[in-house]
């Protein structure tokens, strides 16, 4: 009879360990994919047009994902950092962004988007951004788990 109590007392703790192991797995491969930002679109967002190009460029950023969702900043000449350090134009609350994660510029009616050399990657829609690259209205750049968008 202690046999077979040991035998399945055995079992289940094998059981248990493939359990923990498989948790720790998904936690690790779902952080993986948000840090990435290789997530699937949401039904709506994959379904909606791109917006048409509006004359004269963007006049908002806005950020629509993350701690300070519906924040919106003005644009202006000026280039705008973004990043966890103080003296950021948009300062993040984000573990998975850095200190001095990105930066925005215009060039005549268009903004670019350049990583500055953050240890996560800036992501425009899904590519992840290695040199200055053009950002249409209304497309996502995700730096960390937030997302922000020009808006016209």
């Amino acid at each position: 009879m202690q046999g077979i109590v040991l035998q399945l007392t055995r079992i289940g703790f094998l059981l248990l360990l493939w359990l923990f192991i498989w948790v720790v797995v998904r936690a690790v491969r779902s952080d993986a994919y948000y840090a990435t930002g290789q997530r699937p679109l949401p039904r709506a967002a994959r379904k909606a047009a791109p917006p048409a190009r509006v004359r004269g460029g963007a006049r908002f950023l806005v950020v629509t994902h993350g701690a300070l969702a519906n924040t919106r900043i003005t644009l202006g000449d000026q280039p705008v950092l973004v990043g966890r350090a103080h003296d950021s134009t948009l300062v993040l609350a984000d573990e998975y962004a850095s200190d001095r994660h990105a930066r925005l510029f215009r060039r005549g009616d268009d903004w670019y988007v350049e990583d500055l050399g953050s240890t996560n990657g800036t992501y425009l829609d899904r590519s992840k951004v290695t040199t200055a690259v053009r950002v249409p209205l209304g497309t996502p750049v995700r730096i960390g788990k937030t997302v922000i968008e020009l808006r016209p």
